[in-house]
């Protein structure tokens, strides 16, 4: 499913409490880069000005009706590097169930870290997904990355893609294929209803 283009692009820059919205994703970044910052992409000025309103908050729930399952996403929009969201179709943070409390921050998410990349963390967020999916007899995963769902997740990986994502996407296609195997499917959906979102999508 095709994400829908985002027009409208709100930043909030964390130590000066600077904001505000930008027209195009060029802009937004110059602004954004290299400091702590919240910023996300939306279709209207009207959507743009509610998030920052709302104090740029990631979690706000999704408007649509959710199907029952496990949801997965990655972000850097706290500014901290890469971290990973599994969440239920409410939101609910499932993480501290497959990985020990110290690896959870108090936002309920495992922090990966500057060193990764999004992608990657996205890969981390489809394995604890499908680990979640398995053990809870759970039928649906679902995750707003076309790369993870259509490539990564079946172990479609570019050679010259960093070793331990390599690695990764082997194990997480292993994963896969038990999960299909008892009757399992992973769709991808919009980041913007995504319930396990983490920031900006473009």
């Amino acid at each position: 499913m095709a994400t829908a283009k985002k027009n409208y692009y709100a930043y909030i820059l964390l130590q000066t409490g600077k904001h505000g919205i930008t027209k195009t994703w060029d802009e937004c970044k110059d602004i954004v880069s290299g400091k702590a910052a919240k910023y996300k992409g939306f279709k209207t000025e009207h959507e743009a000005e509610t998030w920052l309103k709302e104090g740029g908050r990631y979690d706000s729930k999704p408007k649509v009706t959710l199907q029952k399952g496990i949801y997965f996403d990655a972000g850097t929009g706290r500014g901290q590097g890469v971290e990973i969201s599994v969440t239920d179709e409410k939101g609910k943070d499932l993480l501290h169930t497959v990985m020990h409390k110290d690896l959870i921050n108090r936002h309920g998410k495992h922090l990966v870290g500057k060193h990764a990349t999004n992608n990657y963390g996205e890969l981390l967020g489809c394995k604890y997904a499908l680990i979640l999916a398995l053990r809870e007899n759970i039928k649906q995963v679902f995750g707003d990355s076309k790369l993870i769902i259509s490539y990564w997740s079946k172990g479609h990986i570019k050679s010259e893609v960093a070793q331990d994502t390599i690695d990764l996407a082997h194990g997480v296609a292993k994963l896969r294929r038990e999960f299909e195997k008892k009757g399992g499917s992973i769709e991808r959906i919009s980041g913007d209803d995504n319930p396990a979102d983490l920031g900006f999508h473009r």
